[in-house]
């Protein structure tokens, strides 16, 4: 079906490399590409209000690279607190998750978290401190909120949860207030 290999305005949208999950959007006058990540040629197209998960096996280098993205993230770190970690050419940039107001992640100029990339939605997500936790909404974004690897509209994040924003893998982390000398001893 012609639509679905180039983008008219009935192909338009975003697709699924059904060998590896990779996601590609189109636009207008794109044509469908074999997958950059496996070269399969089998896509199938993303709903926007889909609930399915996302089930990418992670290869033992990129294990081995979002664990020491995390470590330096809380090597990194001084003050307690919730915190996004994520590596991007080359560096590890950390932001911390504010309590005053909720912390915007998309491609729009006024996000807190910009990611200027086009599977990114303007408006993609939104972090909101509640009185002891972190909740991640996805803001009517495109391609969706991936927590761990299922897609959600929100959920409470915990320490180490990797969350997918377009093609941005990001991590959450939660550093403790360090603990007082005298109260190990203690203990």
């Amino acid at each position: 079906m012609e639509s679905l290999t180039t983008g008219t305005m009935a192909g338009a949208g975003t697709f699924r490399c059904e060998a590896c999950g990779y996601v590609l959007t189109l636009a207008d006058a794109d044509e469908l590409p074999p997958c950059p990540k496996c070269t399969g040629v089998a896509f199938a197209r993303s709903s926007l209000f889909g609930t399915g998960t996302l089930t990418v096996s992670p290869d033992a280098a990129a294990s081995s690279r979002t664990a020491e993205l995390v470590e330096h993230a809380r090597d990194a770190v001084q003050d307690p607190g919730p915190y996004l970690a994520w590596g991007e050419r080359g560096e590890v940039r950390i932001v911390p998750v504010r309590a005053d107001k909720p912390t915007s992640l998309g491609r729009s100029l006024s996000a807190d978290v910009r990611f200027d990339d086009a599977t990114v939605s303007r408006r993609h997500a939104l972090l909101i401190r509640e009185e002891d936790s972190v909740r991640v909404l996805d803001d009517r974004s495109l391609n969706g909120v991936f927590v761990n690897g299922e897609r959600v509209s929100s959920r409470v994040l915990e320490d180490g949860d990797e969350l997918v924003v377009g093609r941005f893998h990001l991590r959450f982390l939660t550093v403790p207030a360090p603990v007082p000398a005298e109260s190990r001893a203690t203990g």
